[in-house]
């Protein structure tokens, strides 16, 4: 069947098409149906259930007698190191490991942080605890303590896993004295940590709290799978939010198995054996849902990247590990090939490489620029799918479901809806606005398995945060319009449709038009207060490494791109020409830090920022036109 029988057979009858997606998992206990909507709008998938994560991703391979295949590919160009763990190693190593867990008294239910580089440890730590039960909240390796703190107790873990440091390119991140420091900040303390020594940093270790990765393992029985509900977490992984708490986000164990199945083969287009790549972290929902679970849960070879895309030790790096390992499918955010592409404008690395492995590449994490798309499809020659998703929904919201039926791509647009999301776009109001008209993206509930039932702790919030702005909806956050073809087009977060003179424009679609501009290798657009329009539009443009004229020409070059192409009711006559543009660590452009510099206001340094330094270098430039006072 292609897309549209697929989403029409969904649409018709929910419960039997998840049901029928539930074939492919491994049941201690078969659910009896797919939804529970007793507590609605709280709704719950294949609750009554019994399954264990860990033995639909490792085990029943081992069992089939694909032990020998490899399950990770390490690739390491920080620490010069490669290697391959076969999915009967990886059994071995997260059995022994989930055994000195249960040896320490950690239990089903039980919490537990862990806080690692990116190394196959970390999918081994992740993996034993969902052997046991137990629900893992991973957290950024290197983020600050006092961030590390509030998550410590909000989850109140019985154990820590941690690595002693994190490498980048040039410098080493002691994690120790970081956790030590949120240990001690927190009011919860954990009963013991684990931690992973590694030769670049090796950590001190506290008598009787902290344990060293191998010895904590040594003489300790390898532990079973533990089955667990289908409603119990797998893990909580904490998302920022707006008022600068963290929230925690809820996987429910067997909705986030039967959905993720689902999406290898349907939406990338891999069979068991194939190479998956998703360039991410750990750290982040991509993480969890592409590197660890996802591809091993349907019998892929994931693979651990340990660098950069560009300096470690250039901007060929993508392109080698490709084709070195035969990649399928790669999967990273635009942020990651802007910065390729501002190295490397003429792909001349890409040539070195031997990419006939390749069948498409994925972007999601932000907004994808047309710019950044079309110069990776002309350089490849191969698709490039965008498709948009949420740390809230754990897999694709729309997308193009390549393994189904590659639909027409157009550019700018993630495509069409997946089957389990009625997407709609509303007014204020609430009520659903014409083809072509900007409005806010929500989802009809139910929402899909695997997607969130609730914040950890915090069932008000997570009501206040998603459910009661539009009753009956879930509220994505993000703004944007369908057009006649039912494609989705993503145009901004809510708070960057900006009010220009009574006229609601997004900033996305100005970045879209700066971006297009032959000499922008990056760029941002922010709403600014103006006391005659109310707002106005002010453009940060990063160059390519290459351009040397001078940056008064290219800033007028692109204010005319707008006005050609959106029109002077956009009044953009503001645009600055800086160095670097201030991002979370997976690369998201902190557009609403830097309006409220430009505006005056007081703002919470955000806890993901990748560079603080930034932020002052950003409020010089805007003071020099007027701004940031």
């Amino acid at each position: 069947m292609g897309y549209a029988e697929v989403y029409k057979s969904w649409q018709e009858d929910p419960e039997r098409f998840w049901m029928a997606q539930a074939d492919a998992i491994d049941w201690d206990t078969a659910p009896s149906k797919a939804l529970f909507d007793d507590n609605a709008p709280l709704y719950e998938w294949f609750k009554d259930a019994r399954v264990n994560t860990c033995w639909n991703a490792v085990d029943r391979h081992v069992e089939a007698g694909r032990g020998d295949q490899a399950a990770i590919i390490y690739d390491s160009p920080v620490t010069d190191t490669k290697r391959h763990i076969t999915y009967a190693e990886l059994k071995d190593q997260v059995a022994q490991l989930a055994g000195a867990l249960a040896a320490k008294g950690v239990e089903a239910g039980d919490r537990v942080i862990i806080y690692m580089p990116m190394v196959p440890q970390a999918l081994t730590a992740m993996l034993a605890c969902a052997r046991i039960g137990a629900v893992h909240s991973v957290v950024f390796g290197g983020f600050a303590a006092n961030e590390l703190a509030v998550r410590i107790d909000d989850a109140t873990p019985k154990a820590i896993i941690a690595g002693s440091c994190g490498i980048e390119p040039g410098r080493v991140l002691e994690y120790k004295p970081l956790l030590d420091g949120a240990i001690e900040l927190a009011t919860h303390k954990p009963d013991f940590c684990v931690i992973l020594q590694r030769e670049q940093a090796p950590a001190a270790l506290i008598d009787g709290r902290d344990f060293e990765w191998d010895a904590v393992q040594e003489g300790v029985d390898p532990a079973d799978c533990v089955p667990v509900s289908g409603d119990h977490p797998a893990y909580i992984l904490y998302t920022s939010g707006t008022t600068g708490a963290p929230k925690g986000v809820v996987r429910p164990t067997a909705g986030h198995l039967v959905a993720l199945s689902w999406t290898m083969k349907n939406i990338y287009n891999v069979d068991p054996g194939d190479v998956f790549w998703a360039a991410s972290d750990v750290g982040w929902v991509v993480g969890h849902s592409y590197i660890c679970y996802a591809p091993l849960i349907t019998g892929n070879t994931t693979i651990v990247f340990e660098g950069k895309p560009i300096g470690t030790p250039d901007a060929g790096t993508f392109w080698r590990v490709m084709s070195e390992h035969k990649v399928k499918t790669f999967f990273t955010a635009p942020t990651a090939f802007r910065a390729v592409k501002r190295e490397d404008p003429k792909g001349e690395f890409y040539a070195k490489y031997d990419l006939s492995e390749l069948n498409a590449v994925y972007l999601a994490g932000e907004r994808a620029d047309p710019d950044t798309i079309e110069w990776i499809g002309n350089l490849t020659g191969k698709p490039v799918y965008d498709h948009w998703w949420q740390t809230e929904t754990g897999y694709t919201i729309a997308g193009n479901p390549a393994g189904l039926e590659a639909l027409p791509v157009k550019i700018g647009s993630p495509t069409v809806p997946m089957p389990g999301y009625d997407v709609q776009i509303l007014d204020d109001a609430g009520h659903p606005v014409a083809a072509g008209e900007l409005g806010a993206i929500a989802i009809k509930l139910p929402l899909p398995p695997g997607t969130l039932p609730t914040l950890w702790n915090a069932e008000a919030r997570f009501r206040k945060s998603y459910l009661d702005t539009f009753p009956g909806y879930y509220e994505t956050g993000d703004a944007g319009m369908k057009d006649e073809d039912g494609y989705l087009w993503i145009m901004a977060r809510t708070d960057d449709v900006i009010n220009v003179a009574g006229h609601r424009l997004s900033t996305g679609a100005m970045e879209e038009v700066l971006g297009g501009h032959k000499d922008v290798a990056e760029c941002a657009v922010i709403g600014v207060a103006d006391e005659l329009k109310g707002q106005l539009p002010m453009g940060f443009l990063c160059l390519s490494t290459r351009v040397n004229r001078p940056h008064e020409e290219i800033v007028k070059e692109v204010i005319a791109r707008v006005r050609d192409q959106i029109g002077p009711v956009a009044a953009f006559k503001l645009a600055l020409v800086v160095d670097r543009l201030p991002k979370t660590r997976s690369g998201k452009i902190l557009r609403g830090t830097m309006a409220a510099i430009a505006d005056g206001r007081e703002y919470k340094m955000p806890a993901t920022i990748d560079d603080p330094a930034i932020l002052d270098e950003l409020k010089e430039a805007m003071q020099a036109i007027g701004y940031a006072k």
